[in-house]
């Protein structure tokens, strides 16, 4: 037996028993005839001691230990005379007795601790030893206990739990397949799911009307912001459902986790807002409530009055950031530069102040006098002591920018309370979206999603004006899964595989087996996904989901520790029948 205890469950009724421990050596302190180790595991942390007068050979070879050495120590617990009240075992410690090295190690390339010296590409190279550090540990419980709790709660709401392939058929919408070459198969390849969606969608039609998995899901894009090539998602479809159905069965999944995982009780029913709503009020589908800002247009109030920049305009609109009157020249050309930056791309940003003393000062003071700013003021219910933020340009790019800059703002302000959660359901979302370099519309979302039926009169006529019967669940600015209604007749979805440009020869070939599958009896049917890792960076406090999975890619979607991706043989690429070109 390696041990009877963990070093986290020992204290202060445990005096005098005798225990066997068994973990690597977090540090050691020598004081003069006293040596004390910190024993680390999985479960916390035991204070072991040596005494050089009662026994000075054990004292030494626990003077030789280095950090990371893995140890058995068989002792007697004792009360501690200077008790530390940070970990749970702080009220008492081991006095060793028999002291055994399961395994030498090398001094690791950077501490660990809570706060370590190693950089982001050393700890990605050495993950195995991050992996050991407290914050990472209780990243990966609180994971473990997110997927439980998940789990607890969809079996309550009669949901199974079944696993889909992860060898299935490449499709030409979305994002782009990993594929994987069939030796069985010379010249075929299998896809890695994106997301089960097809499948799921056929166990509905199987007669399991309320699925649900932790699924993995691989898409091969270029990762910026916070994303993997490879992720999870809390995958999910029901049957004879409508949308508010969907919605109100995982707004309830959501407000449980907080529950449980955060200790907080969401009563409020979560705001539902349209998409156009969102776009006009935030410049993004996806908000952050928790601070009001709302973007405001004054496009017939500031063009055609001599400034070419909004004359040439087809939007102009911007924020009211309140009491930031005082924000000096430095602090204003920081913020045009921020939205002049090309990943932002506003051509520039105009200013107004109302100041304290009734005092307006603009950027614009040569085109626009004070009557017209006052106008200006009452569009935006701005008051003294206010800033407005003005920017100009094609709708839908300067929408974006602002969309951008009052966020920034707001990290400016220091409203984003990350104490404070604000779920919000965004619903209408357009069912196609115009896309000029393919010449074609595309799915908002995905191609089985289906359209609003109150909005089938426009389908053939004016295809921009269908509305989808789709949703997104956002948390304080971030996406945190979506999901719709599905199509689940099979004349509609051939319809839908036109618009998007679909012969009826290639939609047969690529999904042929679900259109056939209509014709047996589908029932009405929707889901959601979410994103998994996601909602643990939320629950864990954090904006990264890399914290948050075990063995992450990099940047560059490498897995810098194991080296992948890598070569394979000449045996290999023959096997496939394939040959690299350089």
């Amino acid at each position: 037996m390696y041990r009877t205890h963990t070093c986290g469950e020992l204290n202060i009724h445990d005096v005098n028993t005798i225990v066997t421990l068994s973990g690597w050596v977090q540090r050691s302190r020598d004081l003069g005839g006293m040596t004390f180790l910190d024993l680390r595991d999985r479960y916390g942390i035991t204070q072991l001691v040596f005494n050089m007068e009662t026994d000075p050979e054990l004292c030494k070879k626990a003077r030789k230990l280095g950090r990371e050495y893995v140890v058995q120590a068989i002792g007697t617990v004792t009360e501690r005379s200077n008790k530390n009240k940070n970990i749970p075992t702080g009220e008492i410690e081991i006095v060793v007795d028999n002291l055994t090295v399961l395994n030498p190690a090398e001094v690791p390339p950077f501490t660990i601790e809570t706060n370590t010296d190693g950089g982001d590409e050393l700890r990605m190279k050495f993950r195995y030893l991050d992996l050991r550090r407290d914050p990472l540990k209780k990243n990966l419980l609180l994971r473990h206990k997110l997927a439980q709790e998940v789990r607890s709660y969809l079996n309550s709401m009669n949901f199974i739990e079944i696993e889909t392939p992860y060898l299935i058929k490449s499709t030409p919408e979305g994002a782009r397949d990993f594929v994987v070459p069939s030796r069985m198969n010379q010249g075929q390849f299998y896809a890695l799911p994106q997301s089960p969606q097809t499948f799921k969608q056929l166990l509905m039609i199987s007669g399991y009307d309320r699925y649900y998995q932790l699924a993995r899901c691989f898409r091969d894009e270029d990762l910026r912001a916070d994303r993997q090539p490879e992720f999870t998602q809390i995958d999910c479809e029901m049957s004879f459902v409508v949308q508010d159905d969907v919605l109100n069965t995982f707004e309830g999944l959501v407000k449980y986790l907080f529950l449980k995982l955060k200790g907080l009780d969401l009563r409020d029913t979560f705001p539902r807002i349209p998409y156009d709503e969102a776009i006009r009020d935030y410049g993004t589908d996806k908000p952050d409530l928790r601070f009001e800002m709302k973007i405001k247009e004054i496009t017939s109030l500031a063009k055609n009055q001599g400034f070419r920049i909004f004359d040439q305009a087809e939007y102009i609109g911007g924020i009211c950031a309140s009491s930031c009157a005082d924000y000096s020249r430095k602090q204003l050309d920081k913020l045009t530069s921020f939205v002049t930056q090309p990943q932002i791309g506003a051509k520039g940003l105009v200013f107004v102040k109302f100041n304290e003393d009734g005092s307006v000062k603009s950027s614009v003071d040569k085109f626009f006098d004070s009557e017209a700013l006052n106008k200006w003021k009452e569009v935006f219910q701005a008051k003294a002591g206010d800033l407005l933020l003005i920017l100009a340009g094609d709708s839908t790019a300067t929408l974006t920018a602002l969309a951008e800059l009052r966020l920034e703002m707001a990290n400016q302000m220091g409203l984003r309370d990350n104490k404070l959660f604000v779920p919000l359901w965004v619903v209408d979302f357009p069912l196609l979206e115009w896309n000029d370099e393919s010449g074609r519309y595309h799915a908002k979302h995905h191609p089985f999603t289906s359209p609003k039926s109150e909005d089938l009169r426009f389908l053939e006529s004016d295809p921009s004006k269908v509305h989808a019967d789709a949703y997104d669940l956002v948390i304080n600015g971030v996406e945190i899964g979506g999901g719709s209604i599905r199509i689940h007749d099979k004349q509609m979805q051939q319809k839908m595989f036109r618009h998007l440009g679909f012969t009826d020869e290639l939609a047969e070939t690529q999904f042929g087996f679900l259109m056939n599958a209509f014709k047996y009896g589908a029932p009405p049917h929707g889901g959601i996904a979410l994103g998994f890792d996601r909602l643990a960076a939320l629950f864990g406090g954090s904006e990264s989901i890399r914290d948050f999975i075990a063995f992450p890619k990099n940047n560059s979607g490498r897995d810098i520790m194991i080296e992948s991706p890598s070569i394979i043989s000449n045996n290999q690429l023959n096997e496939l029948n394939l040959k690299v070109r350089q």
